[in-house]
């Protein structure tokens, strides 16, 4: 049982996506990813919508997307038509399959002549697999040695394992039910996002929509999380050492880290 994130990806694409978020996108992408890509490696693990990994594209990296669901190759070719023309003649290669799965890492890894990337991102994506240990590890063995591993992970907080059952509910129920869980849910997210930063929580950023955003919370199951700490505790016994760490702007939010691969 797994939230449909193509089809959430491929609507708010259609219905949501303008240049305002994708600059939002672009401005959010330099201030996480804040060094020189241009004819490095990079991959982008769980790609979503495609903005980070055409971002990439656009500032001259060798990218490669990988995305367990079909339909975001879709999203990431209408995304590129419509918001980067300039990008119209440069192909993106994409593999679809689970990070999880031993075989897909290795097709990853014949993606690029050294079988490790400059710089592999994930954002918000890990924690989503079913076994977020093993897909950071699957992640990490792509990092090249002293390459930087992005990534963003949901932070520990009291009421993740509510949310944890929310969402187990949520992908169990009827399509009506799902509509009925929004409804309840939306005002209770605004509210609580608005208390916490003080800002109008439609102002997304990152160029997401506050209601896809929503939908994505609510239903995104398989659902894990770690505290800085945690994360910091783990990828360090996996030769890492922490280059940044920006705290989640909510509490049950994602932290996001750049790690430098030591060893």
């Amino acid at each position: 049982m797994q939230f449909d994130f193509g089809k959430n990806w491929k609507e708010f694409s259609i219905n949501a996506l303008t240049e305002e978020k994708v600059e939002q996108a672009r401005t959010a992408f330099s201030e996480l990813v804040d060094v020189d890509v241009t004819g490095k490696t990079f991959i982008d693990i769980g790609f979503g919508q495609g903005l980070s990994l055409l971002l990439a594209t656009e500032r001259n990296a060798v990218t490669v997307g990988c995305d367990i669901n079909p339909t975001c190759e879709e999203v990431l070719d209408a995304n590129k038509s419509r918001f980067f023309p300039a990008l119209a003649g440069r192909h993106v290669p994409c593999v679809v399959g689970s990070i999880l799965d031993r075989s897909v890492v290795d097709e990853l890894q014949k993606q690029t002549p050294t079988g490790t990337y400059d710089i592999v991102h994930s954002w918000g994506v890990l924690h989503h697999t079913g076994d977020m240990t093993t897909a950071i590890k699957h992640a990490a063995s792509l990092v090249s040695t002293d390459g930087l591993f992005v990534l963003a992970l949901y932070n520990r907080h009291w009421t993740s394992s509510t949310w944890l059952l929310i969402k187990w509910l949520y992908c169990k129920a009827p399509e009506f039910l799902q509509r009925a869980f929004i409804a309840v849910l939306y005002p209770v997210i605004w509210l609580a996002k608005f208390i916490v930063t003080g800002k109008n929580p439609m102002r997304q950023q990152r160029g997401m929509d506050f209601m896809y955003n929503v939908i994505d919370w609510v239903g995104g199951y398989p659902y894990e999380y770690e505290s800085i700490a945690e994360t910091t505790h783990r990828m360090k016994h996996l030769g890492f050492e922490l280059v940044k760490a920006i705290s989640a702007e909510v509490p049950t939010g994602c932290n996001e880290f750049v790690f430098r691969r030591t060893a």
